[in-house]
């Protein structure tokens, strides 16, 4: 397939390891390509004072405790990124932070994601470039221009680089996809590739980013609708991302195909003969018979004298007896 489908579990895990192994299994028997989660060291990137996007319970005193909770070490990361490499997928993470990225960096990956907060820090940017691995670039807060520095930045390093249209709400809502941006990204910047990033848990936009000639796209995901967590409203479950992957896969393969309608016309002449129709005799009628419009009648299937021709059909005389629901063919009929 083409198109690259990326699996997010972003914080549907909760901080257990257990959990993260487990999306890995079932984003790989759903069929996706790659799977993608947020690597958080929780002193790199945050103080005390950040303040709650959502506060979803009172497990977490501070956003800073929060994230002190989703980190995993080192150690638990190779598990991870080794786990996705036994299932035949992809290990793609997000740093919040030059520590996370080096960390990644030894962990070992296949691609970078840029995170639509992450877009302006250059720093990060700068230290990612240095593994000259792929990048997916999300926008998901940023204008243009602020995308086109970035984009600027990371193609001055050679790196292969996917530009992803993101709009940071969750769940997003069909008005605010931004379906028209990814032809606007590729014009915008030739040589990258374009994606969608949805988080309208839903599997509609990311069936019309494949259809629209995405070369990635990326959604979250979570076990069920019931699950704990902030990212559950933006999410597809497993089974949806299944069957998301399923649609892609037939939209790769008809985008893949062009079709000549005459070829297929004549491909399915066979059938045209069963479906269409033809003029056919609306009683029993005796040879010699002056066509008129109340002796006819068009029914299937089309292998006599074809409906059209019907008006051909009138006036025409009978060269001999013809039943009821008989059709018409041309040795029916005298000369004209």
């Amino acid at each position: 397939m083409s198109v690259k489908i990326v699996a997010e579990v972003a914080q549907a895990h909760d901080g257990s390891l257990g959990s993260a192994l487990s999306f890995v299994d079932a984003v790989a028997r759903a069929g996706a390509d790659a799977v993608k989660f947020q690597t958080h060291i929780a002193e790199a990137e945050s103080t005390p004072h950040e303040p709650w996007r959502v506060r979803f319970s009172s497990q977490d005193e501070t956003r800073y405790d929060y994230w002190k909770r989703m980190e995993f070490t080192e150690p638990q990361w190779r598990e991870i990124r080794e786990r996705a490499a036994e299932r035949g997928l992809d290990f793609i993470s997000s740093p919040f932070s030059i520590e996370a990225a080096e960390m990644l960096t030894r962990v070992g990956l296949s691609a970078w994601k840029i995170a639509s907060g992450e877009v302006r820090s250059r720093a990060l940017l700068d230290c990612i470039s240095e593994s000259s691995l792929p990048v997916y670039l999300s926008t998901g807060m940023s204008p243009l221009a602020e995308v086109d520095e970035s984009v600027r930045l990371l193609r001055d390093r050679g790196l292969d680089l996917t530009v992803m249209q993101c709009t940071s709400m969750y769940p997003t809502p069909a008005e605010r996809v931004g379906l028209n941006v990814l032809s606007e990204f590729r014009d915008r910047y030739p040589g990258c590739s374009v994606g969608l990033s949805d988080h309208s848990g839903t599997i509609f936009p990311g069936l019309a980013a494949v259809a629209l000639g995405a070369d990635a796209v990326e959604v979250h995901v979570c076990f069920s609708r019931e699950a704990f967590g902030p990212d559950v409203p933006a999410s597809l479950t497993v089974d949806e991302l299944a069957e998301l992957v399923r649609g892609a896969s037939f939209l790769d393969a008809a985008r893949a195909a062009p079709v000549d309608k005459d070829a297929v016309a004549e491909e399915l002449a066979p059938m045209r003969r069963l479906f269409m129709k033809s003029v056919v005799a609306a009683a029993d009628l005796p040879a010699g018979t002056v066509l008129a419009s109340e002796h006819l009648a068009l029914k299937k299937p089309g292998s006599g004298i074809a409906a059209e021709r019907l008006g051909e059909c009138l006036g025409r005389r009978l060269a001999r007896d013809v039943a009821r629901d008989h059709l018409l063919t041309e040795d029916d009929l005298v000369p004209a």
